[in-house]
């Protein structure tokens, strides 16, 4: 049972629209230090939000301003021993997708931002003789963002990028392999970067080609995280699992030099972020497992951001997955109720965005060597 397959609960990431907090898109978790042997995983989603929103008191909608997008990700795992283990897992941990249709009179049609990160973690695990690891890492990580915003008072664009910038993680587990047991909290710190790029200002109505702009640096800091994981055999060939995630997003902000606006932030948030998973997950026999999974985050309430008007999820997830010999291919489906968002478009006019949703699908294919 140690090695039940969690069917389709690794396969499906998602953005800040249909995931977890803030920008986060494809969260690290540490299924893949516990993989045995020699393994290779490589994993695809495909993210399909609808996101749109209107005017409070006037009938101006903004149109759906969510495009659909891909990810993906890598992962390789060796045992040394049977006590030292190595792990090595690309993704790419935060990003945006959005896009403002033109044409609508809403105040900010036709704004534009794509957000995309790449990132490389490595790892040891060291197991000790009474079910207790330890396990710890480098985090090296890259983000590059593209920005357009049109509004009735001004546009601007940002386009900047990083260099590979460090974090680190930490953490221990407790297992019992006789019952599929295991306890995982793991750390990830912050990561510092130092961004530089181009940014520009100009009035309202300005072609993003047209925007005089000037080099710009400024730093921003992406927040730490404490993950919890948890699962358990109840029943013959029956798993129940589940995760709770805690990410300080508290007094996050994107703050270029010359955004303008009071505050100067592009994109800020007041609110740490809690994420919780539950599943099931249930072998029907040696080739096949099947799963579903719940997963919630509260609606900070509040205001939300012009780039990023969602406020918390409700989703369900289904997996299936097939392993034949070393092979292993698992797929899934995820739904999720996005939570309403307000959002200020200047003064006391506010928007509404609500009755939201994505569906996110994924595929996954692991070799055990």
């Amino acid at each position: 049972m140690n090695k039940f397959g969690l069917a389709g609960t690794a396969l499906l990431a998602s953005t800040v629209i249909a995931n977890a907090g803030a920008i986060d898109r494809d969260m690290l978790t540490t299924s893949m230090l516990f993989e045995e042997g020699t393994y290779l995983e490589f994993s695809y989603g495909n993210i399909s939000p609808d996101v749109s929103g209107s005017i409070n008191g006037v009938p101006i909608g903004s149109g759906d301003m969510t495009p659909s997008y891909n990810t993906v990700s890598l992962g390789f795992h060796h045992d040394f021993n049977d006590q030292l283990s190595f792990s090595l897992i690309v993704n790419e941990p935060v990003g945006s997708d959005v896009l403002y249709p033109t044409g609508t009179l809403y105040p900010f049609a036709g704004s534009y931002a794509e957000l995309s990160s790449q990132q490389i973690t490595a790892a040891l695990r060291y197991e000790f003789q009474n079910n207790v690891s330890v396990y710890g890492g480098l985090r090296a990580m890259r983000v590059q963002g593209d920005v357009y915003v049109s509004t009735p008072l001004f546009t601007y664009v940002l386009n900047t990028d990083t260099d590979y910038e460090f974090g680190y993680m930490v953490g221990a587990a407790y297992e019992r392999p006789d019952i599929a047991l295991r306890a995982a909290l793991t750390y990830f710190s912050e990561v510092d970067l130092g961004l530089s790029g181009r940014e520009g200002v100009a009035g309202p109505g300005t072609p993003a080609a047209l925007i005089p702009t000037f080099a710009s640096t400024f730093n921003n800091t992406l927040p730490e995280s404490i993950l919890l994981e948890l699962q358990s055999g109840i029943a013959e060939n029956t798993l129940l699992f589940g995760s709770i995630r805690w990410t300080a997003w508290n007094g996050y902000a994107i703050t270029p030099t010359a955004y303008p606006t009071p505050s100067g932030n592009l994109v800020d948030y007041d609110d740490d972020v809690w994420t919780y998973t539950l599943g099931i997950g249930r072998r029907l026999n040696e080739n096949w497992a099947v799963s579903a999974s719940l997963g919630y985050e509260a609606e900070q309430n509040g205001f939300s951001g012009n780039l990023g008007p969602t406020d918390g999820f409700i989703s369900v997830g289904l997996g299936a997955e097939y392993t034949q010999g070393n092979i292993s291919v698992a797929g899934g489906v995820r739904y999720v109720s996005i939570g309403n968002a307000q959002t200020q478009l200047g003064g006391p006019v506010t928007s509404t965005f609500d009755n939201n949703d994505a569906v996110a699908v994924g595929v996954r294919v692991g070799f055990q060597f």
